[in-house]
């Protein structure tokens, strides 16, 4: 939609200025525009597209809710810190990783999480030490897959 309303900003400029059809609080000013480009950018950004997508599936799989949340966090936390946007798009933006981390940290309530990510061939341990996780926490990870299958 925005997308569509970005491509068709003449006429609908056109349309909201014209006064015969009562439209006139939904003209959009150029600051209002840019802001509607940005963040029609941002979300058009192919991680954030990807990741979505992906989410949409109907059986991701287990394993690759972590990856894919910590690539959005990425991209969330690096495009907020963006001072070439307006203050409009960063703020969306880190309202938007505040959201992904309540979410990120309901994962920690079930253990299936980092099991699933322990057991992966890809994954391992080593997805948590490459991510920077705290020592005690990929620790903790090992244990619980050693508990589960002992």
């Amino acid at each position: 939609m925005l997308n569509f309303a970005v491509k068709y900003r003449a006429p609908i400029d056109q349309m909201t200025s014209n006064c015969e059809l009562n439209l006139r609080q939904y003209e959009l000013d150029n600051q209002e525009w840019n802001i509607a480009v940005n963040l029609r950018d941002m979300l058009k950004v192919s991680s954030i597209k990807h990741a979505t997508l992906f989410f949409s599936r109907n059986t991701p799989g287990i394993s690759t809710v972590i990856p894919a949340m910590d690539h959005i966090y990425a991209h969330l936390a690096t495009a907020a810190q963006d001072m070439d946007l307006p203050v409009s798009i960063r703020a969306a933006l880190a309202i938007g990783k505040k959201t992904l981390n309540r979410y990120y940290n309901k994962t920690d309530h079930s253990e299936v999480y980092r099991i699933a990510m322990v057991l992966h061939p890809h994954h391992k341990l080593q997805y948590f030490k490459t991510a920077g996780w705290e020592d005690n926490w990929i620790e903790t990870a090992r244990t619980i897959v050693c508990e589960e299958f002992d």
